[in-house]
């Protein structure tokens, strides 16, 4: 095993990347900020020196769980630093979706609030998900689900945001589904290609139809149906059509993982892939 340099955050040791990875590619590499058990502001300390851009993970919309004004100005700080730049990943538990309206308006009131509030870092992109959890895939739901969707993406551009700055994440359901949506207010596309691996849909014909929009994809690995693991654990075949995409991509890209081993294991399979794909 290679002995790491480890680094010392308060009372905690954390392992250190062993290298940099910053300008290592034609699109930018980046990971979470929940890569070591700690708050965002020691993850960007320990992640800034070595990676391109770090993807702000506020997936609770509680608001003591969300970044103080204080901290997002040493985030501001430390990005001036680090020639670091951030993506912001909205809160997973608010549903603009919702047959309640109270549930959408709140939602919407919660994603404008993090906009606003990460708007002194100039994120690169904002990932949204927009989740379709009824039982019934028939049209009928469906259509009434995109009603609910149009109407929500409306209220939430009204104030001024910028659709561009919005990119709606890939998740379980055909993306197909939101497309008009998209196409209609211009908005970014997240291409999360782990999601679209363990859901059984074709990554190529994703990124083809939506590569002049996608703003940022999401890199993990996928494995007997887990995703956000490390790459290595992605066949050889799939390795092949994920390269031949970032060929062609010149955006973000985010490591989407939580630990620190499967980041390092992940940044350098990806290395050797890139220089070697016949690893």
């Amino acid at each position: 095993m290679v002995n790491r340099p480890v680094w010392f955050l308060g009372f905690i040791m954390y392992p250190s990347l062993l290298k940099s990875y910053k300008n290592a590619y034609p699109f930018k590499i980046g990971t979470t900020s929940y890569i070591y058990p700690d708050h965002i502001i020691p993850n960007v300390k320990m992640l800034a020196p070595y990676l391109d851009e770090i993807e702000l993970l506020l997936f609770e919309s509680r608001f003591d769980s969300l970044p103080t004004m204080q901290q997002i100005k040493e985030l501001a700080l430390l990005a001036e630093q680090y020639d670091l730049s951030y993506n912001v990943h909205l809160p997973i538990d608010i549903y603009i979706s919702d047959s309640n309206a109270s549930v959408r308006r709140n939602a919407i009131d919660t994603l404008k609030r993090i906009i606003d509030l990460t708007s002194y870092l100039s994120p690169s992109t904002h990932a949204l998900h927009i989740s379709y959890d009824k039982d019934s895939k028939d049209r009928e739901s469906v259509s009434r689900w995109q009603e609910l969707v149009y109407k929500s993406v409306d209220e939430l551009l009204d104030d001024g945001i910028q659709s561009q700055a919005i990119s709606i994440e890939t998740l379980s359901y055909p993306f197909e589904w939101l497309e008009e949506i998209i196409k209609d207010f211009e908005l970014s596309v997240c291409i999360d290609i782990g999601h679209l691996l363990v859901n059984g849909f074709d990554v190529k014909k994703v990124f083809d139809k939506h590569s002049s929009n996608t703003s940022i994809i999401h890199l993990h690995g996928v494995e007997n149906k887990k995703d956000h693991v490390s790459l290595n654990r992605l066949s050889l075949e799939q390795m092949d059509q994920i390269i031949g995409i970032l060929k062609r991509y010149y955006g973000i890209v985010s490591l989407e993982v939580f630990s620190f081993e499967n980041l390092s294991v992940s940044l350098t399979f990806l290395e050797k892939y890139w220089k070697n794909p016949d690893i």
